[in-house]
């Protein structure tokens, strides 16, 4: 699928508040959709990229043979997601930030999943 399909399916999630496809590799949103003046996605995709190098950095450092799948990031009222899409070496995710109020988080990660699994870049 198509950055911009991903992005409109991912805002279709109950709960949605933006989602960017970020270039892990240089912090650099592909797309965004959403956000605003509440949620600068463009700011977000570049911390989120620390996020998931910081991720991979411990995962070598402990010797562990793994890989990741998702990150959650639990606020007050909200969840933001990150989903690697692709290779899981962080060269390519999805961020998805929820109202906690309105959205169902097992809900959100299966469809995020599917999303990132068929994503095309």
């Amino acid at each position: 699928m198509r950055i911009e399909t991903a992005l409109k399916e991912a805002m279709a999630t109950d709960g949605a508040i933006g989602v960017a496809v970020v270039d892990g590799e240089s912090g650099m949103s592909l797309g965004t959709l959403g956000g605003g003046m509440d949620l600068d996605l463009e700011v977000a995709a570049a911390g989120n990229t620390e996020v998931v190098r910081a991720k991979a950095r411990t995962l070598k450092a402990l010797g562990m043979d793994d890989s990741v799948e998702d990150i959650l990031i639990t606020l007050g009222a909200q969840y933001h997601l990150i989903r690697l899409a692709g290779r899981s070496d962080g060269s390519l995710f999805i961020y998805l930030a929820l109202d906690r109020s309105r959205s169902n988080l097992a809900l959100a990660r299966h469809s995020l999943k599917r999303i990132a699994n068929s994503l095309e870049v």
